[in-house]
């Protein structure tokens, strides 16, 4: 997950005998000096910015977003540019990895060396250009590198295949900062929480790993926020292997909410349909959103639905539209409309589905719309 970083200025304020007075204009992008936090901060290092511009770099561009680094006494910007080279990078692609991440050049070589090193375990230079393009920040945070390489290893021991732990260290590299022995904490709690849930210890490794590759987010979540979760959900009298049908079904994401969040979505949809606590669970069941989700966001989205039309009943009859945001319904509710649909007196089921499986069913009721009512070769019939 990454971090941003909010930096604001603070008024310029100089008093002299009771005046403010203002601020200092402002200067061309190319001057050497920039104004900042109230005062005038040190001059620009000419000598990054030279080598910058020779590699065709945009100095306006890093000036706006993080000019913090052209102020830094110490810059790597031949070393750093030289790395890349060696992985097979291009002009363009450098240019466009520096602009984006420009404190890349205050790396020390030997780390992003070491960088380098690490990810090329689970893919080859060709991809790993194309992942230092695409998420620079993930590669030049070459803190922790010790535990990072633990996790690389640990995650190879698990059975991860390279190209999902390269999923990983791009889009949640903060697991890999977390030490090796919080993770090998929270992966024991998982294997135990399937065994006892009734999971078989044949299709533990394959249950887990595919959890993982869909939400690697619950590394992030502590041993015990999971065992409450669980437990929870127990005391809902929801049985064992129900409790693993809506693990897969949530892909994880279950253990990302707590215990109060998940109560009051349960009371909110328990008084909108009317319906015992059963009755509430079989609901859950087919539509595991009804847990996931908010109740601001469910009471915005049966909202929506009823305003185009529909009734509780239909949505009691078919919760999984729940799943659908606000516009995907009216967007689609339009597209039925024009066949002259009218959810009203429809199904709500024709509004559920992927966008493929939308697309695929409309085109289905299309089709049998445009069809003749009678056979326009074949003879009529007629009395004789």
């Amino acid at each position: 997950m990454f971090s941003l970083v909010l930096m604001r200025s603070q008024p310029y304020r100089l008093c002299s005998l009771g005046k403010m007075l203002p601020p200092p204009k402002r200067t061309p992008c190319l001057a050497g000096f920039i104004y900042t936090a109230g005062r005038w901060s040190n001059k620009e290092n000419s000598r990054t910015v030279e080598k910058l511009c020779t590699f065709s770099v945009d100095i306006r561009k890093i000036r706006r977003l993080k000019g913090w680094v052209l102020l830094e006494d110490d810059t790597y910007v031949e070393e750093i540019v030289h790395i890349l080279q060696e992985l097979g990078a291009d002009d363009t692609a450098i240019g466009s990895i520096l602009e984006r991440c420009p404190e890349a050049i205050v790396c020390s070589p030997a780390a992003v060396n070491t960088q380098k090193e690490l990810w090329q375990l689970v893919c080859k230079n060709e991809e790993l250009v194309k992942l230092i393009k695409q998420f620079p920040d993930s590669f030049f945070n070459v803190k922790d590198q010790e535990n990072q390489k633990l996790n690389v290893q640990f995650f190879r021991e698990l059975g991860l295949r390279n190209v999902v732990i390269s999923r990983f260290l791009t889009t949640v590299p903060s697991i890999f900062h977390n030490p090796v022995e919080n993770n090998k904490q929270t992966i024991k709690i998982l294997q135990e929480s399937y065994l006892n849930l009734g999971g078989s210890e044949a299709n533990m490794k394959v249950w887990l790993l595919k959890l993982l590759s869909q939400n690697p987010f619950m590394l992030l979540d502590s041993s015990a926020s999971i065992k409450e979760t669980l437990e929870f959900l127990q005391e809902q009298g929801f049985t064992n292997s129900e409790i693993l049908q809506l693990l897969s079904k949530l892909k994880g994401f279950l253990f990302q909410l707590c215990p109060r969040s998940i109560h009051n979505s349960i009371s909110f949809s328990k008084s909108v349909f009317k319906c015992t606590d059963h009755d509430l669970k079989q609901l859950v069941l087919k539509c595991p959103a009804l847990l996931y989700y908010p109740v601001p966001v469910l009471e915005e989205r049966i909202q929506g639905l009823l305003k185009e039309g529909s009734s509780v009943a239909q949505i009691r009859e078919m919760p999984m539209v729940l799943e659908l945001t606000p516009q995907i319904v009216q967007y689609r509710i339009r597209k039925l409309n024009s066949l002259g649909f009218r959810i009203k007196d429809g199904h709500l089921a024709n509004l559920n589905g992927t966008k493929k499986e939308f697309e695929a069913n409309f085109g289905k009721i299309q089709a049998k719309k445009g069809r003749p009512i009678f056979n326009p070769v074949a003879p009529l019939k007629a009395d004789e």
